[in-house]
């Protein structure tokens, strides 16, 4: 262990591992990394072969900007690109398959950004690292696909403000400058001068090499005396600038003045279940009004994993949630809430009511979630758990205001947004 501990540690120095070094050392803990060399790639984007190939060229391309242009990067940034680089592309092997387009059969991996995040969140906690490089890694895992999309569709300021409030902008370009150059493509050029516009966008936004993008703005909205007040309109600010719903942050003085004065929070609780999200609850929120879907399955069926009348069961539950909204009183929604759909539900109900709303998310050891179902009072099957492990669709912070990250025993790994 000692010696895996030194290794790791040794990213964040000078240490450049190729990929087979690196599977011998992370194969145990991401099993896909193994499926590398048998998964394909399109010939006309990728030429230089599979996954495997194609993820040491990467690292190699890194390692010679570390050495350069971006000797700047060190220590725990270091550690972090590294692994993003080995990481990046960990969900082709479940998501490549082969589509038409345009009359030619062309090899596509469509999602696997997104999908990738997800797959790690239960497995970096795994590795002795912090909790902040394992946040980092993710983010850069989930939109490494994005700065050139920015470029290509001729985005404005508030989708490269989205993107920076969900992955660091300056080691995206890195770690994207390394995924292009380590490839083989006839239109290279092209898509790193799309990478040279994004930085160049980035900069001139002055979200570039910026450890809080929210800081600057809300500067310039501190108007409220209440503490409360000014918590609503500093998360309703951020939400609002992100999505484009306002250009400038004063916009939302006047946008959500009234709004501030009076509203319910609503907490959407996310975790796989034996992830503690009752407990947390009963621990943290105990003036909050509950709404729990088992609760209800079990009020409508007699049973708490009787899945018999859910759309009733579904029926009910937004409607206690709109009341509660509607007579601002503070409300939790107790699910598992795994995939972004659901949880979108919930959350633009907030949102229409004028919530201030919060993610709560339980990142969990696997070997810790297993352990924990089958000790609680109403455990599911093994199957269960790891169906609902597959199926996790990783929250990200701008689905709501607030994001708050549990660990293994109850406590805050990161809090992101505007608290009181």
């Amino acid at each position: 262990m000692k010696n895996f501990e030194s290794w790791i540690e040794s990213l964040a120095l000078t240490h450049s591992p190729n990929f087979d070094e690196c599977v011998s050392f992370l194969g145990n803990y991401f099993p896909l990394l193994h499926q590398f060399s048998e998964t394909e790639q399109d010939k006309i984007w990728h030429a230089e072969g599979d996954v495997a190939i194609h993820t040491d060229m990467v690292l190699s391309e890194l390692y010679d900007l570390l050495a350069s242009e971006a000797q700047h990067i060190v220590g725990r940034k270091r550690q972090v690109l590294i692994l993003s680089a080995l990481l990046h592309d960990i969900a082709k092997p479940l998501t490549t398959r082969r589509k038409d387009i345009n009359g030619f059969e062309r090899v596509v991996a469509s999602k696997h950004e997104e999908i990738g995040a997800s797959y790690l969140a239960t497995k970096l906690i795994e590795l002795p690292l912090e909790h902040e490089s394992i946040m980092s890694i993710m983010g850069l895992v989930g939109f490494h696909q994005v700065p050139k999309l920015l470029v290509v569709r001729n985005k404005s300021y508030s989708d490269y403000f989205h993107l920076s409030l969900n992955a660091d902008l300056e080691l995206l370009y890195w770690l994207e400058l390394a995924d292009m150059k380590g490839r083989v493509c006839d239109d290279l050029e092209k898509q790193v001068d799309l990478l040279e516009q994004f930085r160049m966008f980035a900069e001139d936004y002055e979200l570039w090499c910026v450890v809080d993008s929210t800081k600057p703005i809300l500067n310039k909205i501190q108007v409220k005396s209440s503490v409360s007040e000014q918590t609503f309109l500093d998360a309703y600010t951020v939400h609002q600038l992100a999505h484009g719903q306002i250009s400038m942050p004063e916009e939302a003085v006047a946008k959500n003045y009234q709004g501030a004065q009076e509203y319910s929070n609503l907490y959407v609780m996310c975790g796989i279940s034996g992830s503690g999200k009752s407990t947390w609850i009963a621990q943290n929120l105990p003036e909050f009004e509950v709404i729990s879907l088992d609760e209800i399955r079990a009020e409508l069926n007699g049973k708490r994993d009787c899945q018999k009348n859910r759309g009733q069961m579904l029926q009910l539950a937004k409607q206690r949630l709109k009341t509660a909204l509607a007579n601002k009183r503070n409300v939790v929604w107790d699910a598992t809430n795994i995939r972004k759909d659901f949880r979108k539900i919930i959350c633009d109900l907030g949102f229409n009511y004028g919530a201030l709303i919060t993610v709560v998310v339980f990142q969990i050891r696997e070997s810790s979630l297993r352990v924990n179902n089958r000790n609680r009072k109403h455990a599911v099957g093994e199957d269960v758990v790891t169906n609902q492990i597959n199926k996790l669709e990783w929250p990200t912070f701008t689905e709501a205001h607030r994001l708050v990250v549990i660990g293994e025993k109850g406590q805050e790994l990161l809090k992101q947004g505007s608290f009181n």
